[in-house]
């Protein structure tokens, strides 16, 4: 029994800042009963429960438990039950119990070991059981928000392997904050009812759970419009947290950072393009150097076009669009990137199958959605895609030949981006036509994980993954 007192039961998670680390499972098993036999551990068990004299100690009712070296049996005494069943830690860890756990009275007798796990079972009430788990299993949390012209979107992940994150909790709203603001230059009233209503729903999940770092930014809209300051003044006092207005150079640098998985080893030059409700973001990326550690420091040239699908569709109009007024947008579009002084960084490239066009937006996923005749949306096949010059060619003018109504009806469309998916793909048609490529990669991905790889990357939870991550001084 060593240092115990007897008769006394000693949870596995006491102690754990003094006592020697525990063994796989939980389980701290004493020097001679690890030799015991299978016999000889049951008779000692036996032994422990027989009741002691009136004064003597051990005369306090006890529960008391056994268990040989890793990967055996673990001998646990259920109050209730006249037998004790034998099952291995392995066992009792899948069912959510550690060190020991209570079959619930429903199982009585001798019940079969299949019974008995599959009965649902509850922990010893006791406070440290619970918080050794979290201690061991416990990963820092860190939360990305976005909130742009057409879209809030919130993504909470933990770290995986180095380079990666796990998606613990996500949430995306079209809110359309950006609508009427080409007209007037201000955010409307309703606009931004609908955005603090999503944002207040973000500020729950935020609160949900201990969280290391967040970065909450907000984009073209709350750039370009007057009341914009006063627009995130609302934000933090109705929803609780502060939004976070950034350069288009950053939202470039991020839309870079959030794709860099998809670009081969072997490409020697990137378009990469992100178009938004109010504006696009375009970075020209050379790798025929090198190829530095992040993807966003080898940007050779970027711009951001004031002009994204919100506002294109209500300059020209998106829910009935001819052919005519279709050539008309890409044109606007294609003036807008002439004016772009970079364009020619990557023109030695050109006709280069190691060119690679990237683009990452719901128009270019949209398009692949409906390219692979989706019942509904599904980002697992659609994220990473390869479309061919002339199937983007053929969505595209399958696309114009929709009327509204059919549009809304495709489940990669539906009523909110309805009127909005041909103005992006003028948009699309315009930037092709300026960096002509055989394929077009498409993304579902963006501005919310290249701040979720930045996050973790400055914490070092995969460079020092073994070490407490840094959390903001």
């Amino acid at each position: 029994m060593g240092d115990r007192e007897p008769g006394r039961f000693r949870p596995a998670a006491e102690g754990l800042e003094s006592d020697p680390p525990l063994s796989r499972g939980g389980f701290r098993p004493g020097r001679k009963h690890r030799r015991a036999k299978p016999k000889q551990a049951a008779q000692r068990l036996a032994q422990a429960h027989e009741p002691a004299p009136d004064g003597a100690p051990g005369s306090t009712p006890t529960r008391k438990r056994r268990k040989r070296r890793r990967g055996r049996k673990a001998f646990v005494r259920v109050p209730g039950l006249e037998t004790i069943i034998a099952i291995s830690a392995e066992e009792a860890l899948a069912k959510g119990a550690a060190p020991l756990f209570v079959v619930p009275p429903a199982v009585t007798g001798a019940a079969p070991l299949a019974a008995v796990l599959a009965a649902e079972p509850t922990l010893p009430p006791h406070p440290d059981v619970s918080g050794f788990a979290r201690r061991r299993h416990d990963l820092p949390v860190f939360a990305a928000l976005d909130l742009g012209t057409n879209n809030c979107r919130l993504l909470v992940a933990v770290p995986a392997r180095p380079g990666q994150f796990r998606v613990v909790d996500a949430f995306s709203r079209i809110v359309r904050l950006g609508e009427g603001l080409g007209a007037t230059g201000a955010l409307g009233e309703r606009a931004m009812d609908r955005a603090v209503e999503a944002l207040i729903v973000c500020g729950e999940k935020l609160r949900a759970r201990p969280i290391l770092r967040t970065r909450l930014i907000a984009t073209e809209a709350c750039r370009a419009a007057s009341n914009g300051e006063a627009f995130l003044d609302r934000v933090e006092r109705e929803a609780g947290i502060r939004l976070e207005i950034i350069s288009r150079e950053t939202e470039a640098r991020l839309a870079v950072s959030g794709c860099g998985s998809l670009v081969e080893q072997d490409a020697k030059g990137v378009v990469l393009f992100d178009i938004g409700g109010g504006s696009t973001e375009i970075a020209l990326v050379d790798l025929s150097r090198s190829r530095a550690p992040r993807l966003a420091d080898s940007i050779s040239a970027w711009t951001s076009l004031p002009i994204g699908v919100v506002t294109l569709a209500e300059k020209f109009g998106g829910r009935d669009v001819t052919p005519e007024s279709f050539k008309a947008m890409t044109a606007h579009v294609a003036a807008m990137i002439e004016r772009f002084e970079g364009r020619d960084r990557l023109a030695k490239l050109a006709g280069d199958d190691r060119l690679t066009l990237l683009g990452t937006s719901g128009t270019v996923t949209t398009l692949a959605g409906i390219h692979l005749d989706l019942p509904r949306y599904d980002r697992r096949r659609v994220d990473g895609l390869w479309m061919e010059s002339d199937e983007v060619d053929r969505m595209t003018a399958k696309l114009l030949g929709w009327d509204f109504d059919r549009r809304v009806a495709n489940p990669c469309i539906g009523p909110d981006r309805a009127d909005l998916v041909l103005a992006g793909c003028a948009i699309l048609e315009a930037i092709r036509a300026e960096w002509p490529t055989k394929r077009l990669r498409v993304a579902d991905r963006g501005l919310r994980e290249g701040m979720l790889s930045e996050l973790m990357s400055e914490a070092g939870v995969w460079r020092n993954h073994h070490r407490r991550p840094r959390a903001h001084a």
